[in-house]
């Protein structure tokens, strides 16, 4: 994002540049004539250039912020993943957060608009986001849940996913062993560099060989 502002402040600055010169121009040729005429002539050219020059300057900007907004996680449904992950297995990876929650608001801004890790989880998994607060019912894996408010706010698959341990954010590895789902929650905030390491250990299918202490020591990834 701090580029796409870069590039707006350059783009203003060019298309004042641009207007000053143009209005320069205007006024020289006009300098001999000065009457009411030709002043409302001046400020009606003037005022028209400035228009089309903003409208220019403000569709490559925009088209700037969809290209990087293009690189961002693709999101499904937990229903969508799970009808996913039977069809062509991946893990399904959920994100659990709350309106309130800074720190998960940190991660998206940070973690998830990172392009290395939209493309592991775009391309390795079924990524999810699921609000552990969320008041509609949910049917996953056969089963209905609803938020009853006996868990507090929290809604009862969030209490399943996070095992009962209520703290956000908290991302849930989902895998497939013989057709069931294992379920491994990770609780806290993961800047991009530990996110790396934390999905690529499930994505590469490490877990079933390789010890997480020893597969961190090893990891040699691509955010430094």
């Amino acid at each position: 994002m701090n580029g796409c502002l870069k590039l707006k402040k350059e783009r203003s600055a060019e298309l004042i540049k641009r207007f000053s010169f143009i209005l320069a121009l205007i006024l020289t040729n006009n300098f001999l004539n000065p009457d009411m005429k030709h002043i409302k002539d001046i400020i009606m050219k003037s005022t028209m250039i400035f228009i089309l020059l903003t409208i220019i300057s403000f569709s490559a900007g925009s088209q700037a912020v969809t290209q990087e907004a293009g690189s961002s996680v693709k999101w499904y449904t937990i229903q969508e993943a799970e009808k996913l992950a039977k069809q062509a297995p991946r893990p399904i990876f959920i994100d659990t957060y709350t309106d309130w929650c800074g720190w998960c608001k940190k991660m998206d801004r940070d973690t998830f608009t990172n392009t290395i890790i939209s493309d592991i989880l775009n391309n390795k998994f079924y990524p999810v986001k699921f609000d552990a607060e969320g008041k509609e019912s949910v049917t996953f894996l056969g089963q209905t849940f609803i938020n009853d408010g006996k868990s507090g706010n929290a809604h009862q698959l969030a209490v399943a996913l996070l095992q009962g341990q209520l703290s956000y954010p908290t991302v849930v590895i989902m895998t497939q062993k013989e057709g069931k789902f294992q379920v491994m929650p990770v609780p806290g905030y993961k800047p991009p560099k530990d996110m790396e390491i934390l999905l690529s250990y499930f994505a590469d299918k490490a877990y079933e060989t390789v010890g997480w202490e020893e597969y961190q020591k090893s990891f040699k990834g691509k955010i430094q």
